[in-house]
């Protein structure tokens, strides 16, 4: 609801009007923000995964849907967004980002009002940045090629099970790395499953980000759809 945030934040700027100009002058400069557009595709992983940053951040995105089997992303208006034609895309009043990870990373360094999602600090930064080549070049490479070779996904679970040493893939907080990762893994075990006993950390992992309030409007239903659709994709080919 626009009124009680809109209240909340003219407060908010009321209160910052004793301190110094630049604070009340970034307040009524993110007062004027138009909606940040986000094109997407709710089956998409990394799309799935800047939602999730986005949510963490109370951040509204306008979405806009492009159905790549129309050909949206062929078009003349999306390629000069992004000429790769890849989703996700960003586009905050003019900037363009796209790939998922540059832009949950501009979401968080613009946005968010601390570090704890992805860490300012040299170790910490580079624990979270490990983890989303991690989620690109083993998680989500399996899935791309999941019809051909199911023991690859098998390998990149035991993978993760090893990497988590913590309660969360990156450490003992929650950063975006966690939303990379889940948006995959969520949708990988919905047609690849895995034993609980032979991976509790991954289990108790994805259990801890299912408490999200958010997570299931950004990531759940989408991951459920997704492998919905590769399973009968599967089964038509085995017919085939």
């Amino acid at each position: 609801d626009y009124r009680p945030a809109g209240w909340t934040f003219l407060v908010r700027v009321q209160h910052q009007l004793g301190h110094p100009a630049r604070h009340w002058r970034r307040s009524l400069r993110l007062l004027n923000m138009t909606k940040i557009l986000f094109y997407t595709l709710h089956l998409s992983p990394p799309c799935r995964a800047v939602e999730l940053t986005a949510k963490a951040l109370g951040l509204q995105l306008e979405r806009k849907i492009v159905d790549l089997l129309g050909g949206d992303h062929l078009k003349p208006e999306f390629l000069k967004l992004n000429p790769q034609h890849t989703i996700p895309v960003l586009d905050d009043n003019g900037t363009i980002v796209s790939e998922s990870h540059a832009i949950m990373i501009y979401l968080v360094r613009k946005y968010a009002k601390d570090n704890i999602l992805y860490p300012t600090d040299l170790i910490g930064q580079a624990r979270v940045n490990a983890l989303l080549h991690f989620e690109s070049g083993v998680l989500f490479a399996r899935l791309r090629f999941i019809t051909d070779r199911i023991e690859y996904v098998q390998t990149a679970y035991r993978l993760l099970e090893d990497t988590l040493a913590d309660n969360f893939v990156a450490g003992p907080t929650m950063t975006i790395a966690d939303f990379s990762c889940v948006s995959t893994v969520a949708s990988l075990m919905g047609f690849v499953p895995m034993e609980k006993s032979t991976h509790p950390k991954i289990y108790a992992w994805i259990e801890r980000m299912q408490q999200l309030p958010y997570y299931e409007e950004a990531n759940g239903a989408g991951a459920a759809d997704l492998a919905k659709r590769i399973l009968l994709a599967m089964k038509a080919n085995r017919k085939a």
